[in-house]
């Protein structure tokens, strides 16, 4: 069974002049122990997708249809005070940056501890216990007695290794990572994806690993799902969806990366911009950008379809009956 699985999730922001669609029919799930990238440029809906499922929506956004199920169980409509003692316990959190994630009144043995406490069932004695040894476990050098010091006493990597011991500290199922690496040097990136690899295989907890780094997700995940607009683009196996995209946007993105193999002066780009939210044409929604769009693409929406070992959002894998029609 699914650890964690999203149906159909719309989430849409109110405003005095309609409302913004943000998320739009998204669907994936996530087994026992895997890792999950979701990748997208700035603006696709990854962070909206992981705020949702740890019921952390910014006001006035809402879950407006669909269903998040942890380990079966509905947790889309629960209220802040029963999703509160779901975050942490059974889901932990780790963010962008690790300095808004940690108290800097309190020492990093004092937040750990807190965590710890409020989830298990264990005295201040073995929760201390529990601190050093998840600081240990994610690398921290001396932890005896750096579980003492403030934030302001570590450097980023290492801040945000205790960010990641706070998110294990109550052994939780899942584990929703939004740009762990992205305000990290490129040295401490190899390191702290290592480490999230390694912790989350030795605890147990699959990962949902939100990033806009193609190369992280190849390094990290075993699968890969692609949003564009609000919408899942394709999603699969993450060496066929990397080596073989079965959606154009997906091969944009595969096709901007730079190849050190290779010799060219410029880098390949997708020619326009993401849609606004207050602006998504008809149709796919990624048509104006496509360089292989069909006319079927500018009036109908495609659903997911199958496009080899992935699926794909893409009306150039449905029926050659329907697709043969004159490019746009």
């Amino acid at each position: 069974m699914s650890l964690l699985q999203v149906k159909n999730l719309v989430v849409e922001f109110p405003h005095r002049r309609g409302t913004l669609r943000a998320l739009d029919d998204v669907s994936f799930d996530i087994a026992p122990g895997e890792i999950l990238g979701v990748v997208g440029e700035s603006g696709a809906g990854k962070s909206i997708t992981g705020a949702a499922i740890i019921g952390l929506l910014e006001p006035p956004g809402r879950i407006a249809s669909g269903q998040i199920l942890l380990e079966g169980e509905r947790i889309d409509h629960l209220g802040p005070e029963q999703m509160r003692r779901i975050r942490g316990k059974r889901i932990g959190a780790i963010f962008q940056d690790p300095l808004t994630s940690l108290n800097p009144l309190y020492t990093i043995g004092q937040q750990l501890v807190e965590t710890i406490r409020t989830h298990l069932p264990l005295s201040e004695k073995q929760a201390q216990e529990r601190a050093v040894s998840l600081l240990r476990d994610t690398g921290i050098p001396a932890p005896e007695q750096r579980v003492d010091h403030f934030p302001h006493q570590f450097s980023g990597g290492m801040r945000q290794r205790v960010v990641i011991a706070l998110a294990l500290a109550a052994e939780p199922k899942l584990i929703v990572a939004d740009e762990p690496t992205t305000a990290l040097d490129v040295s401490i990136q190899a390191q702290i994806i290592t480490l999230l690899k390694g912790v989350c295989k030795q605890h147990g907890a699959a990962v949902m690993l939100i990033t806009h780094d193609m190369g992280v997700i190849a390094e990290t995940c075993d699968r890969v799902a692609v949003l564009y607009a609000g919408r899942l683009a394709e999603i699969g196996p993450v060496h066929e969806v990397i080596n073989h995209p079965a959606h154009p946007y997906t091969a944009g993105l595969m096709a901007a990366i730079p190849d050190i193999t290779q010799d060219r002066e410029r880098l390949n780009q997708i020619d326009g911009a993401m849609p606004r939210l207050n602006a998504i044409p008809p149709g796919c929604a990624f048509h104006p950008r496509c360089p292989q769009a069909l006319e079927l693409c500018k009036s109908d929406r495609p659903e997911l379809l199958g496009a080899g070992a992935t699926s794909a959002a893409c009306w150039l894998h449905a029926d050659k009956s329907v697709t043969s029609r004159e490019p746009a």
